[in-house]
């Protein structure tokens, strides 16, 4: 029996045998796909960064059915594009969604450019993204490097070296380059997506399966679970913060806008202080009410990409705004009816629906 290659086949086969995968195996029913419109194409990729088609779907659903076309997003109140986004995470695709409307109804009469240059420009649309789009919603020739495309390339050719360095990526733009076949760009786009997402997954991908395995360097030299290279390890860290519950003798609750910069910037949540001193500071600038009567809630675990947070919830009924606050616009009183209209962060939406 020869001896398994360890160098990949041509390029041509590479294409070839991924779309004839896709064709059986593939994701043909997403929901962006019917219609796949330049618009809910760049809204889909944008929900996909960081977030699995599973969690995406029903939020891409509901989004579209508020806000049907670009110039609907472009026309809406960041608050309803927050609130829409809201629970789905890593807020700046929502802010930069918007910011990236309006920059289309303004520069490009309502429309996504085609133009590879001018999406890149876009906020929130880097190199990868925008070829994605272009690429299913126009069938453009151009190649893709997501987190899936990384693995399944470091795999197939043994690469090794972790994907965030430059020289590595480079390597890998090189070789997605190189696959690209001259049709059906939109299937390949997704094949390449799905292939990572069912197979080529992260631990325990499923090789005898794989259309590429038979000249996948990376499962001839037993090395899958090796490659790609991973991320240098670096603790994270731990913060704590407290978070300040309070409601009025209506029973409205105080919701406090977060900064335009920053963790959560631009939603709504709660009063938030880094220690128990300035938040009883805070208290004591901003109300009127009785501040040794707070109900100690349990505290919430919340992790972000690069720290790990514990909010210390306390609870306060029965206060006012003391007049100092009255003309801050960034407080306002909400009963608590209507808090899906606005972007709330999603751990603490978990524990306002908690109320009793």
């Amino acid at each position: 029996m020869p001896a398994p290659r360890l160098e990949p086949a041509g390029d041509d086969t590479f294409a070839t045998r991924l779309l004839a995968w896709f064709d059986r195996c593939g994701r043909h029913d997403l929901p962006w796909q019917h219609p796949r419109t330049p618009y809910r194409v760049w809204l889909s990729e944008i929900m996909l960064q960081q977030t699995q088609v599973k969690t995406a779907a029903p939020y891409f659903e509901r989004f579209v059915t508020a806000l049907p076309d670009l110039p609907a997003l472009a026309a809406a109140p960041l608050d309803e594009v927050l609130a829409l986004w809201s629970g789905l995470g890593y807020y700046a695709r929502a802010r930069n969604l918007h910011a990236a409307a309006r920059a289309c109804v303004e520069l490009h009469g309502g429309e996504l450019p085609r133009d590879i240059e001018a999406l890149v420009a876009l906020p929130g649309i880097g190199r990868s993204t925008a070829a994605a789009i272009a690429s299913q919603a126009w069938d453009d020739r151009h190649a893709i490097l997501d987190g899936n495309v990384k693995r399944v390339l470091a795999r197939y050719h043994g690469i090794d070296g972790w994907p965030g360095t430059q020289a590595v990526e480079k390597k890998l733009w090189a070789l997605a380059e190189s696959h690209l076949p001259h049709t059906r760009m939109a299937d390949y786009t997704q094949a390449q997506m799905d292939l990572g997402a069912t197979l080529c997954t992260r631990s325990d991908p499923a090789c005898t399966s794989c259309p590429l395995q038979a000249d996948c360097v990376a499962y001839h030299l037993g090395r899958c679970a090796e490659l790609p290279t991973p991320r240098p390890g670096k603790a994270i860290p731990q913060r704590h913060a407290q978070v300040l519950w309070l409601e009025d003798d209506r029973g409205r609750v105080l919701l406090q806008r977060r900064p335009p910069a920053g963790i959560w910037a631009s939603l709504w949540t709660l009063p938030q202080t880094d220690d128990e001193a300035a938040a009883n500071d805070w208290f004591e600038r901003h109300l009127r009410g009785d501040r040794a009567g707070a109900e100690s809630l349990p505290a919430i675990a919340h992790a972000f990409s690069h720290y790990k947070l514990e909010l210390l919830p306390r609870r306060w009924r029965g206060v006012a705004l003391g007049d100092a606050a009255g003309d801050n616009d960034d407080l306002r009183w909400v009963e608590f009816a209507d808090l899906a209209t606005l972007g709330i962060p999603a751990p603490i939406r978990r524990l306002l629906e908690t109320r009793r």
